[in-house]
């Protein structure tokens, strides 16, 4: 029998529900979504922007759901046992809060402009050697993701890692006073969603607000490097922070880096943490990775873990699907190498992964291909930002960059010909010209905001070339 998450009896203590039907002794997980709900879990049927949980009852309890939460008004019939509750996202928040309070687990939270999932699966990975440890899914950040991954917390969970994101202000501080982290992690604060900010000043007050949540005398962990530190930590310590930690190439850092030697597939870390001089190795390049390890290595040492011994765990960190993965596919005459970073971007993003493709050896690149789409919800600033990008395509050496949305328009036309690839309006657009152009000795970089689609010419690619190597990815 699967071990229970929650009981029958820690079910009805946290959610004011009226039950219909036999209510399960214990289930086994919690799902918001059906196509990955495991047998034995509580499904809530949440209703979202674009779609309504209650519609997909019948299949839950077909895929093994041992009780749905529903909303009080739901006048279907179902095949299984319901919890009717006022509102089933207002019920998961409180079942999130009810496995916080439950728990004895040391916790850290993750946010900033760029690099949270990356981090939060450093710590994963490394807390894992010390202890039983509980992350978020995947990129489950936002007001459902938070309480969905604090509902799935383990009693028996030593270590917890949560990922909080935001676009508009506001909307950290409920979410990191659910987690109530003993240490909390900012990144980076960049110039991102700036359709619903006036300034990046205002960007750093929204992430500060992760800072509403810590523990008293937690660990504030920030970027040493960042022009926002010193306001970071005014913040952090106004609020209860008992410890600032700084990270990053400057000499003040507290974790720094003191050097970085690309290998293949991976990178070589000489670093001091606390003092102490430390060499690991990361199984993905790129220097905003080694700094990003720097924050998971202080986060471990402030929860009470050893980082020496925890850092031998990010040999096994991969680049996430979409998120820098690289994989090499085959081609008449030899084989060109894919830079999967479909899944978002931004300004500093963008630059990061210029940098990565920059830095590859000519025994990977040939030539350097950079194939983008729109940056979104950078407001009045788009096309500037847009445009601001020949800067990193410059200094990476980038022999041909292919565009593609109204927004990368202003890029193209600023680049010199040489460099101009080809331009459509859309990522499905794009494909054919993009596909007939690649060639053996290539290395692509694909990227954009996720509203660009761009994952759509990363399939193409991969459905066009097969694969020479497997994919070095980390797990979904």
């Amino acid at each position: 029998m699967l071990e229970p998450l929650w009981t029958k009896d820690e079910l009805c203590a946290g959610l004011d529900g009226e039950c219909s039907g036999s209510i399960p002794d214990a289930v086994a997980g919690v799902s918001i979504d059906t196509r990955t709900l495991a047998p034995g879990a509580l499904f809530f049927a949440i209703k979202g922007d674009r779609t309504d949980g209650h519609a997909y009852i019948d299949q839950a309890f077909s895929a093994g759901a041992a009780l749905a939460v529903v909303s009080r008004d739901f006048v279907g019939k179902a095949a299984g046992p319901l919890l009717r509750v006022s509102d089933p996202l207002e019920a998961l928040n409180a079942l999130g809060r009810a496995g916080r309070v439950r728990s004895a687990a040391r916790i850290v939270a993750v946010t900033g402009s760029v690099g949270k999932t990356g981090t939060k699966e450093m710590l994963r990975l490394m807390l894992e050697r010390l202890g039983p440890t509980h992350a978020s899914d995947k990129s489950y950040n936002n007001h459902w993701g938070v309480p969905l991954s604090l509902a799935r917390l383990s009693r028996h969970a030593a270590y917890a890692v949560f990922e909080i994101g935001m676009n508009h202000a506001g909307e950290i501080t409920p979410l990191t006073r659910m987690v109530r982290p003993h240490a909390a992690i900012i990144t980076t604060v960049a110039p991102v969603h700036l359709e619903f900010f006036t300034s990046v000043q205002e960007i750093a007050e929204a992430k500060a607000e992760i800072f509403h949540g810590l523990e008293s005398g937690g660990t504030a962990i920030l970027n040493r490097d960042s022009k926002h530190f010193s306001f970071l930590a005014a913040r952090a310590l106004e609020n209860g922070a008992g410890k600032i930690a700084g990270f990053g190439k400057a000499p003040e850092a507290d974790a720094r880096l003191l050097g970085l030697t690309e290998e293949d597939w991976a990178s070589r870390i000489d670093a001091r943490i606390f003092g102490a001089q430390i060499s690991y190795r990361i199984g993905a390049p790129g220097e905003h990775l080694a700094i990003n390890s720097l924050a998971a290595l202080v986060a471990v040492e402030t929860l009470g873990g050893d980082a020496v011994r925890a850092a031998a765990a990010l040999a096994g960190f991969y680049a996430p699907a979409g998120r820098g993965a690289q994989s090499l596919h085959t081609v008449d005459g030899g084989t060109l190498l894919l830079l999967d970073e479909s899944y978002n971007a931004n300004p500093a993003s963008m630059a990061a992964a210029m940098k990565v493709l920059g830095e590859l050896p000519t025994s990977k690149a040939a030539r350097r291909i950079a194939v983008l789409g729109d940056m979104l919800e950078l407001g009045v600033s788009s096309r500037d930002l847009h445009r601001g990008l020949e800067q990193p395509i410059e200094a990476a050496r980038i022999d041909g960059v292919f565009c593609c949305g109204a927004q990368m328009r202003a890029l193209y036309d600023a680049l010199p010909e040489p460099r101009q690839g080809a331009w459509a309006e859309n990522s499905a657009a794009l494909t054919g010209t993009l596909m007939a152009a690649l060639r053996a000795g290539d290395a692509v970089m694909i990227k954009g905001s996720l509203g660009s689609r761009m994952g759509l010419l990363v399939d193409a690619l991969k459905q066009q070339f097969p694969p020479a190597l497997q994919e070095r990815t980390a797990a979904e």
